[in-house]
């Protein structure tokens, strides 16, 4: 039995049932935006319960008290916000633009060390100016930005390999101008400040915002404020101490900064600089033939991505009130790359998952692999009995059929930290080659930030049916018929007339009957 038939806007006909899937889609379509972010939600806050119950779970296993396991979800929460952050800003540069910045490191010192000097008192072993936090944490974010600013006007005008290798040569000159007691004792001279070279500096943490949350006039010494009054008396209650309380409050201020973070790419990615940035990854020469300066746009991106660099960094080493140049070593860019892969390049959500499972399963889930390994053989009745001086020496006792050697090895002090960079190695294969465009990389991209699914259809003036994707013509109300300048592909209304005569001429000579038609 055939379906009954529909007349569509143009006068011809189409069965009911594509007439109904063609509505099922457009509803689909328009609950699209609010559909995918409440399961971006879901699915973030799910993935980050499931990696507490399993540490929890840990913690019971290794006889950890309340505060323990809280401590321990506390750190877990720290570095998944951290990377969420740092991911997010380098999903700018490479998954936005397609700049290959390996500096992050580079600029999360930058941003850091100017808000040391800035906010560390007059006093102190490596003395400051004593302005206030937020100066310091401004004044390191447009620092960091016009470094960048330094380093994107002669960089940009390389490519892909080159220009990783000139922002990675950037990171370590600035680390180790930093490492350098020379450079400290040169701006003691000049500006009454200093770095104390590889020795580090102490400075007033960001985590003195939550303490002014917490206490009277941000002193710990003092009377509780009200809302301290009642966290604390509800922590004492199950036995958690005021530290964990505190610990737990600075992780608010960094899911803030992630949210922050989230939201300010979002904005950007649906505007119309966001849609030339798009347009620059995936053809710059198409991009810059349509009439774009894409050297202004990546430099400005730059600019604001190394700013976001630097803003994640204040806010990872902020929460001790300590920084030295060992914290940014190159490796630490490695991690943030390995991270927006796992997540999936292009994706802001994919970015937060990929800083979620990469700060806590991968960076500090190896941390827990020795205890649990003594626990269990403890529980077992094994002894694993002192590690072996060399690889070679455990290895030798696996010809033997004896693994215990090896894993007493593998636990053993320091080389847990080489246990960690084989688990992120088998972890960045198996994603390139079972998964390479990451956990949320799948993502179909529009161009334009509204939906146009749904756009008018025109009729056709001569009364006969026409195929509406090649006949229909955009009116006033359509989204694109007004071009902004960060519009790509600029169409005017004297563009669309000479079309629809070109159009004419082309038809009427059909009807003509030219035999070359």
């Amino acid at each position: 039995m055939s379906s009954p038939s529909t007349t569509d806007g143009n006068g011809g006909s189409r069965s009911g049932s594509d007439a109904g899937s063609d509505s099922a889609d457009s509803g689909s379509r328009s609950l699209l935006p609010e559909t995918r972010w409440q399961r971006d939600v879901v699915l973030i806050l799910a993935t980050l319960l499931g990696i507490y119950a399993l540490f929890a779970l840990i913690g019971v296993a290794l006889d950890f008290d309340t505060n323990g396991i809280l401590n321990v979800l506390r750190e877990l929460t720290l570095f998944a916000a951290v990377y969420a952050m740092l991911v997010l800003a380098l999903n700018l540069h490479w998954g936005y633009t397609g700049l290959f910045n390996i500096g992050v490191a580079g600029f999360m010192a930058v941003g850091v060390y100017t808000m040391a000097i800035l906010t560390a008192s007059p006093d102190a072993t490596a003395p400051g100016f004593g302005l206030p936090l937020w100066v310091g944490i401004v004044g390191g974010m447009a620092m960091a930005a016009l470094v960048g600013l330094v380093a994107a006007l002669p960089a940009l005008r390389l490519r892909a390999d080159y220009l990783a290798i000139v922002t990675l040569g950037l990171s370590e000159i600035i680390r180790l101008t930093f490492q350098s007691m020379q450079f400290s004792n040169a701006l003691e001279d000049t500006l009454g400040v200093a770095t104390n070279g590889g020795s580090g500096m102490n400075f007033p943490g960001t985590r003195n915002v939550v303490q002014y949350a917490f206490y009277r006039g941000g002193d710990r010494t003092s009377e509780p404020t009200v809302l301290g009054d009642a966290l604390f008396g509800l922590a004492e209650s199950v036995d958690v101490l005021p530290l964990v309380v505190l610990g737990w409050g600075y992780n608010v201020v960094l899911a803030i900064g992630v949210v922050a973070f989230y939201v300010l790419l979002v904005r950007i990615a649906n505007s119309p600089f966001g849609r030339v940035l798009k347009a620059i990854r995936e053809d710059e020469l198409v991009a810059a033939s349509l009439g774009k300066n894409t050297d202004l746009f990546k430099i400005k991106v730059f600019m604001l991505g190394c700013a976001l660099m630097g803003l994640a960094g204040i806010l990872w080493q902020g929460q001790a009130g300590y920084t030295s140049p060992h914290e940014f070593r190159p490796e630490l860019t490695f991690y943030v790359f390995i991270a927006l892969i796992i997540g999936g390049a292009g994706s802001n959500t994919g970015s937060v998952l990929g800083g979620l499972v990469f700060g806590t399963l991968l960076f500090q889930g190896p941390l827990y692999v020795p205890r649990l390994v003594a626990e269990g053989l403890s529980v077992a009745g094994v002894e694993l009995g002192p590690p072996p001086n060399t690889f070679y020496d455990a290895a030798l006792a696996l010809g033997s059929l004896d693994p215990l050697p090896m894993l007493a090895y593998a636990t053993a002090g320091t080389n847990v930290s080489y246990l960690r960079f084989v688990l992120l190695g088998v972890v960045l294969i198996l994603v390139v080659q079972r998964r390479p465009e990451g956990l949320l990389g799948h993502r179909i991209e529009t161009a334009a930030a509204v939906d146009l699914s749904n756009r008018s259809r025109t009729t056709a003036t001569d009364g006969g049916s026409s195929n509406s994707s090649s006949s229909s013509m955009p009116t006033n109300g359509d989204s694109d018929s007004t071009v902004t300048d960060g519009d790509l592909g600029p169409t005017s209304t004297d563009d669309r007339r000479d079309s629809t005569a070109a159009t004419d001429e082309r038809d009427s000579g059909s009807a003509d009957g030219d035999p070359d038609e």
